[in-house]
């Protein structure tokens, strides 16, 4: 049972970590996307989408190794989530491919750029929303019969999921402005300082308002953020979020480049903490443990040694892509 319980617990932190990477990753170059209306001249949106070019597409493999994993390692969770999220998961592959496609389109055509700016921004926005939306479905609970899932079609479409899509969607605009301030110079960037501090404020609201509202969502949720001794495990999660929010907005004030998208990782990494203490040790919450979800013991074994050579290498070559790819664009060449 012990190693049961090992494997089971090293499987979760490793979707949780893929899940993360995806988020810090992708979200960042989603939101650049939703930024677009806000950047309406074409050269600054050239310098945009340059500034990501390198690495989007690269981002998006950690979306399918935490998917990947959830199927492999916890089969039964993966049965219930997925016929509960069907429609946003749907769409949010949808609003991928759009901005795949758009990214590869609108360097090809001058007259019909404007279909692909648009493709790209609605893609982007679309995405983002989703994953909000899905991360919202499996917060405020999914409907188990036996071992399948046992709520409706529309189950995911709830008030608390909307709150949660449009936060996660500010968050990556946040993330996406954040980033723009750190890769361009002169007008771009002082509009990216006012559109990083824009956004801070309303992913700031939508944290307080996400936080406020989960605990009334299950009673697990609220004894272990609220009742003793519980508290003075998860009272430092809150009081971390103000540190780094205080700091955030410090950064801003001093017009540094970088030190405002570290510290909205880190800001992002503290709601990926909070969330975990919320659901851990359900995979399903408030239905499926990790371990009761869990696949057969060889089965994740043989899984994990794919997993710890595989890992390593995807973040060497993406540490060096982001490495070759460090600095500023060039808002001349619009290159590196």
């Amino acid at each position: 049972m012990g190693v049961e319980f090992d494997l089971a617990t090293i499987w979760a932190f490793i979707i949780a970590f893929a899940v993360f990477a995806y988020v810090v990753m992708d979200g960042f170059d989603l939101g650049v996307g939703i930024l677009f209306p806000l950047f309406p001249q074409h050269h600054d949106r050239d310098v945009m989408m340059n500034s990501v070019a390198p690495v989007w597409d690269g981002n998006e493999t950690w979306l399918v190794l935490g998917g990947g994993a959830l199927f492999a390692a916890f089969p039964l969770a993966y049965a219930i989530i997925m016929p509960a999220i069907y429609m946003p998961a749907i769409i949010m592959l949808l609003g991928l491919v759009f901005r795949g496609v758009a990214f590869e389109f609108r360097w090809r055509t001058q007259r019909a750029r404007f279909i692909w700016d648009i493709a790209f921004f609605t893609g982007s926005l679309a995405a983002a929303l989703c994953q909000g939306i899905i991360l919202g479905a499996i917060l405020q609970g999914i409907a188990v019969s036996g071992r399948a899932y046992g709520g409706g079609w529309w189950d995911w479409l709830t008030p608390f999921t909307l709150l949660t899509g449009l936060a996660v969607a500010t968050g990556y605009t946040l993330l996406g402005a954040a980033w723009t301030v750190m890769k361009t110079t002169g007008a771009l960037r002082e509009k990216a300082f006012a559109m990083t501090r824009l956004f801070g404020l309303a992913t700031l609201g939508f944290i307080v308002a996400v936080s406020l509202a989960t605990p009334f969502l299950e009673a697990s949720y609220f004894e272990r953020w609220f009742a003793w001794p519980g508290i003075v495990l998860t009272a430092p999660v809150p009081l971390a979020v103000v540190a780094i929010t205080f700091f955030f907005f410090k950064s801003l004030a001093a017009r540094h480049d970088y030190l405002p998208f570290i510290l909205t990782l880190a800001l992002f990494f503290l709601c990926f903490v909070g969330l975990g203490v919320s659901i851990f040790p359900y995979v399903v919450p408030g239905q499926v443990t990790i371990w009761q979800a869990a696949a057969p013991r060889s089965s994740q074994i043989f899984m994990l040694v794919g997993v710890a050579i595989l890992v390593p290498i995807i973040l060497a070559y993406t540490a060096y892509a982001y490495w070759v790819f460090r600095g500023k664009v060039d808002p001349e060449t619009g290159h590196h």
